[in-house]
């Protein structure tokens, strides 16, 4: 049985895929497991390759939900990014850009607030 929590990320997932795609992405996947660490959603648009991470809230927020997202968790999401691409399978899209994208989903009564933040971060490798 689902939590409402759960529910509530279902939800800002499904609209953010329908936000993506009004943009023109296909929607590869979603929900991708690696290890401890899900990609919400992977897709593929003109420009790239996007592993996109989605953040819903139900107002009022006391923090865009989009702030959440740190640098322990990009690190993690990096490295499932990492572990998607290298799968057999997927050789063909390595040719691809990567690009790390956040949508923030806010849902206050019956209004939707989405904010999609492409290139959110850009991976530095030291």
């Amino acid at each position: 049985m689902k939590t409402e929590r759960q529910h509530l990320g279902r939800r800002g997932e499904d609209e953010a895929c329908l936000h993506l795609q009004r943009l023109g992405h296909s929607i590869l996947e979603r929900n991708f497991r690696s290890g401890h660490t899900e990609l919400d959603i992977i897709s593929l648009a003109q420009d790239g390759l996007h592993f996109v991470e989605v953040k819903s809230r139900t107002a009022p927020c006391s923090a865009d939900p989009e702030e959440n997202v740190g640098a322990a968790k990009r690190r993690s999401l990096v490295r499932a990014a990492q572990g998607w691409l290298h799968s057999p399978q997927r050789a063909p899209l390595r040719e691809q850009e990567v690009f790390f994208d956040i949508i923030s989903v806010v849902f206050d009564h019956n209004t939707t607030y989405i904010n999609y933040y492409p290139q959110a971060f850009i991976p530095i490798y030291v």
